[in-house]
């Protein structure tokens, strides 16, 4: 499941609200060790998403750096080649 938490800061164009409510989903998922809640744990778990979410929102606006923003595309062909090697037979 951390796999698919990606790093969000320092992007261009900036990080959109639904990668941060992916990323969120994916913090709760892993940290509850459920994919999906059951009945009585669904409003808990909903309200965790909705908060790491706002959390991380309000993480990425005030982070500041001086390095140049990363190309999305250039990024993804990164971690295509990484995996090509981590995965090579």
């Amino acid at each position: 499941m951390c796999r698919n938490i990606r790093p969000l800061s320092n992007f261009e164009p900036p990080a959109t609200q639904d990668e941060v409510q992916a990323a969120a989903l994916q913090y709760v998922r892993k940290i509850s060790g459920a994919t999906h809640p059951s009945r009585a744990n669904a409003e808990a778990f909903d309200r965790a998403v909705a908060e790491v979410a706002t959390a991380s929102a309000r993480l990425l606006d005030a982070l500041v750096t001086t390095a140049p923003p990363k190309d999305r595309a250039v990024e993804a062909e990164k971690a295509r080649a990484r995996a090509a090697v981590r995965y090579a037979r």
